[in-house]
């Protein structure tokens, strides 16, 4: 499928969005204003109902949507022109770029009434607002700079955690935030940035350059960072144009589309892979090849300029079916889920109460006593759920910590020919030079980093692949106990009304299942990922980042400390004996990778050792928060149960309760919780139609 979009189509669906999603938090929010009100008047007349866990939750997914942006982030290393690129796609001059600077730090791009610029640190100092100009000059560095950087395994400004940009732009305007990042590398301080933030936002820009397709370094962190991930991946070749600068002679039509050609195929074989999704081969949605400089050229000149033949059309249709369509559907449906959950919780209250207002306090009574059983039996349930996830956690914190610990004592295996693609060029005479044997042992020292972390990475994606597989279980797991579960309540139903509680047509098992049930299972979220680490979760937590961040908790940088110097010092005496040559030379490298698999080998079991608690530990945390969240709204449920039956006894005690004025109150109270869901209902349908 191809998309095509100019900018004012792109920005007019995002309008969409922002209106649907307005109004959704609108008749969210209106939900809990009509269960708040029901709950005060409940409370002087037969009792409440027990409806703080839906008023909590409608509420603050309320607020989610009414905040609700998409986010996008923008990755590429040095001198690909992101800031070109964003200036075309912002349609202003915004970022500097015209002097190859550097973004030395996180910067979140949002709108603002007026232009600020906010920085903020991570060592306890208050945020600092700052003017737009002085931030430029401050937080952008050369790209010689941030090279030395990079080599001293350094960040350019270590105290600051990121930067807010507000800005009055039509497109941040429309909802969308963009994070534009530091250039890529592999040191740690920057991987422990970019894991940080990469699975908070709902698309990555990876930004390539065409006349220099797909380097070792932007290989290297597809396959580490993004490969396998789950990630919404959009992969924009810029400079194309400059394809026919790069030629011979620009003029030569069939040169061009030979060279042109030749790229396509370079990129696709380099890109493909990355581009699957279930199954499913996106390439011709994923990868486009764009003109930024032409694009901006554009629309500086006026804002509603055609660009077609710059690739942005493309790129925006993709982009904004991508939001649109995937994204905010999702969205959505979490809104119509909360929604339809609380209406029928709120019918099912109401048909348990009516018939219950005409018996007396003693009928009451034995009634109540009569659902103990019920009672025991849902607690039951939660214990045997409850007991299932740390069965998991334990299972699964063993086995992943003991796959880390095989792992890593298994390093020594292959090192030999695994390390030799890492190998720096080793010339015999530098060792004759301290200078030169200073930068070999830099540069050596370079490519055992670069090892590790693609090791260490190769392994956390496995570790990441055992999670999603045990969160799934536990997802249908969850709604085998919720079914379970609405079995037990619908017994307890029938035994206080003397009614059979007949099931819903045209219902699925997801649908009839408890609301605690759905959170567990993943089908909705309230949630949101912010810069300042709290994420977006598939089951309203962070597990992911967790795992994704293994890759800082192992301590890589004392590793490779570990592994600095050890190698160059009995390997210098040993290569100053082997004579000049070739043959030597060839030699020399054979002896370095067998002295360093010597020096790896020793300090291997220390760090399968030292690393295997931290790794159980995190891996246990993801199950006991999982096992937090689903016990405390078990337990709201069931306790909310209780409650509104000793609401409605505590005040047949001490009132007389007129079961007509209440029947008409009720009757009221869920036409109002209907109407909203209705709205909400048809909202999301529309929302639908509109986008098919």
């Amino acid at each position: 499928m191809s998309y095509k979009v100019e900018t004012t189509r792109f920005m007019s669906g995002l309008e969409r969005v922002s209106q649907v999603r307005s109004q959704l938090a609108h008749h969210l929010a209106n939900l809990v204003s009509t269960l708040k009100q029901s709950e005060v008047n409940s409370q002087s007349q037969s009792g409440k109902l027990g409806l703080e866990r839906e008023i909590a939750d409608l509420d603050k997914y309320s607020q989610t949507l009414q905040k609700g942006v998409f986010r996008l982030l923008v990755l590429g290393d040095m001198k690909r022109g992101k800031s070109t690129f964003l200036n075309a796609l912002i349609g202003e001059r915004l970022l500097p770029s015209d002097v190859n600077p550097c973004t030395a730090i996180l910067t979140l791009l949002r709108y603002g009434a007026e232009k600020k610029v906010t920085v903020y640190f991570n060592d306890g100092k208050a945020p600092e607002e700052v003017d737009f100009k002085v931030f430029k000059q401050r937080y952008t560095i050369d790209p010689s700079e941030a090279k030395e950087l990079e080599r001293q395994k350094k960040l350019a400004f270590p105290d600051v955690d990121y930067a807010v940009v507000e800005y009055p732009l039509p497109l941040l305007e429309k909802g969308i935030e963009i994070v534009d990042s530091p250039g890529l590398n592999d040191t740690e301080a920057r991987n422990e940035l970019s894991l940080g933030y990469v699975n908070n936002c709902h698309a990555i820009l990876f930004v390539l350059r065409a006349t220099q397709p797909c380097t070792l370094g932007e290989r290297r962190y597809l396959e580490n960072y993004i490969k396998g991930r789950g990630l919404s991946v959009f992969f924009l070749v810029n400079a194309w144009d400059q394809v026919r600068e790069s030629l011979i002679d620009p003029e030569d039509e069939e040169e061009l589309a030979e060279a042109e050609e030749k790229l396509h195929r370079v990129f696709q074989a380099n890109l493909a892979e990355y581009c699957q999704v279930e199954g499913f081969d996106l390439y011709e949605e994923r990868v486009f090849l764009l003109s930024s400089l032409d694009a901006l050229r554009r629309r500086i000149k006026n804002p509603d300029a055609s660009l077609e033949g710059t690739g942005f059309p493309e790129f925006m249709g993709a982009l904004g079916a991508f939001l649109t369509k995937e994204r905010a559907i999702s969205e959505f449906r979490q809104a119509r889920t909360l929604a339809k959950q609380t209406e029928r919780h709120v019918r099912e209250s109401i048909e348990r109460r009516i018939p219950l207002l005409e018996k007396d306090v003693e009928e009451l009574k034995t009634r109540i006593q009569s659902v103990e059983p019920e009672f025991t039996k849902l607690t039951e349930i939660r214990e045997q759920f409850k007991a299932e996830i740390l069965a998991t956690r334990d299972r699964k914190a063993k086995a992943i910590a003991d796959s880390f610990r095989t792992y890593v004592l298994a390093l020594g295996n292959t090192f030999e020919t695994d390390f030799l693609r890492y190998q720096p060029e080793l010339r015999f005479m530098d060792f004759l030079s301290k200078g030169k044997r200073e930068a070999f042992e830099k540069a050596l020292t370079e490519a055992f980093s670069q090892y590790i972390n693609d090791k260490l990475s190769a392994w956390s994606l496995s570790a990441e692949q055992e999670m999603n597989a045990a969160f799934t279980q536990l997802s249908k797991s969850a709604l085998q106990y919720g079914a379970s579960y609405t079995k037990v309540t619908d017994k307890i139903t029938e035994k206080l009304t003397g009614q059979k509680v007949q099931p819903l047509l045209g219902t699925t098992p997801e649908d009839n299942a408890p609301a605690w049930a759905k959170w567990a299972a993943g089908l909705f979220s309230l949630a949101r990922g912010n810069i300042a680490g709290v994420a977006m979760a598939g089951a309203g937590f962070d597990w992911k980042n967790i795992v994704l961040n293994f890759i800082t908790v192992f301590g890589i940088s004392s590793i490779i400390a570990s592994f600095t110097g050890i190698v160059l010092g009995p390997l210098y005496l040993a290569l100053l004996g082997m004579g000049v040559g070739l043959l030597q030379a060839d030699g020399a490298r054979k002896e370095l990778v067998k002295a360093a698999r010597k020096e790896l080998v020793k300090y291997l079991p220390q760090v399968a050792q030292e690393q295997w608690q931290p790794i159980y530990d995190a891996i246990a945390e993801c199950f006991d928060t999982y096992e937090r969240e689903v016990t405390e709204r078990l337990n709201d449920d069931i306790n909310a149960r209780k409650a509104e039956l000793d609401n409605l006894m505590q005040q047949k005690n001490s009132q007389e309760i007129s079961r007509t004025a209440e029947c008409d109150r009720f009757k009221r109270f869920a036409a109002e919780v209907s109407a909203e869901t209705e709205q909400v209902e048809t909202l999301y349908q529309g929302f639908l139609a509109a986008n098919a």
